[in-house]
């Protein structure tokens, strides 16, 4: 296509997406970002590494149509890649570049860096930044990337949903069993220090909203915590009443909360705690005697125990 129907495709989509800023009452920029990490995914999705790389985080909580989810700016991945920085970033250099359907959508090959990120002793991943731009607008996309997590039962093909009328992306998706247990993960490393207030609402959230089945969360939070070398215990700190009892935790959650523009959720830290200690809990305690946990949830709770076939 000419330079003069990109730029029409470019300007005819940042007026639609101006128009949906305004009809959904968000900021612009919230929008455009949305929309420039799902083209990424939809390039990722057309390139040869669709099968190096599975979708994590909060963009899959759009994926599972979740009825609230908080807002991100960030891509998460789990690769199956050389984990080196240099190679990272030669990937996601193609990605960028990969031919696909005029979406308005630039991503600069040229700009892209990366560096590697630790969380904690147990974690690293490599986090690349590359600039992007849809006709005048500009945007800086980030994408952090994981290596060796263990997705149990194992990743799904997911449709990530398009904001426009563009082809949406297909790619791999985490399971709801292994995004909660590497949350879990964070919460037990961390104990009282946890300020991540958003795994804790991920948590919560997807106890609220979806089903489980105790055996598949039990093997999830167990290949997590061996993975990351994390002592499995029955009653982490952080799903205590002395963390939510803490008034800078308390603070935190309802600053996320505000921050996050997050609609019908309480602020009240301890009415979340302990909901999601009523869901982990029981699991937890067969975990750290290593023994199986066979109950099934159903939301909002709480476990019943299988019957056992005769």
């Amino acid at each position: 296509m000419n330079e003069s129907g990109l730029k029409y495709i470019a300007s005819s989509v940042h007026q639609r997406l101006l128009n949906m800023a305004r009809q959904t009452d968000r900021p612009f920029n919230e929008v455009l970002q949305y929309y420039a990490m799902e083209r990424f995914l939809y390039r990722l999705s057309k390139s040869r590494y669709i099968d190096r790389f599975t979708l994590k985080g909060a963009l899959m909580l759009i994926c599972w149509e979740a009825p609230v989810s908080r807002p991100t700016a960030d891509i998460d991945l789990l690769g199956r890649v050389d984990s080196e920085v240099e190679n990272v970033v030669a990937i996601i250099r193609d990605v960028c570049e990969q031919k696909v359907i005029d979406d308005g959508m630039i991503y600069h090959a040229d700009s892209i860096s990366g560096e590697r990120i630790i969380e904690g002793a147990e974690y690293q991943g490599v986090r690349v930044k590359v600039r992007g731009g849809l006709g005048n607008a500009r945007i800086t996309a980030q994408i952090d990337v994981g290596f060796g997590d263990i997705v149990v039962p194992s990743p799904q093909k997911v449709d990530y949903p398009a904001i426009l009328d563009f082809p949406a992306p297909r790619l791999l998706g985490y399971t709801r069993e292994s995004t909660i247990a590497e949350k879990l993960a964070t919460l037990i490393r961390l104990g009282i220090l946890n300020s991540r207030m958003k795994d804790i609402f991920d948590i919560w959230l997807l106890s609220r909203q979806f089903p489980f089945d105790g055996d598949v969360l039990s093997r999830a939070i167990t290949e997590c915590l061996s993975f990351r070398g994390i002592e499995a215990v029955s009653k982490p700190v952080a799903l205590s009443s002395d963390f939510a009892d803490d008034p800078a935790k308390s603070a935190q959650w309802r600053a996320f909360i505000r921050k996050s523009r997050i609609d019908g959720v309480s602020d009240d830290l301890g009415k979340i705690i302990t909901t999601i200690a009523d869901f982990l809990t029981p699991v937890l305690g067969p975990i750290s005697e290593g023994k199986d946990f066979k109950g099934t949830w159903k939301p909002p709770g709480p476990w019943r125990q299988r019957k056992s076939r005769r």
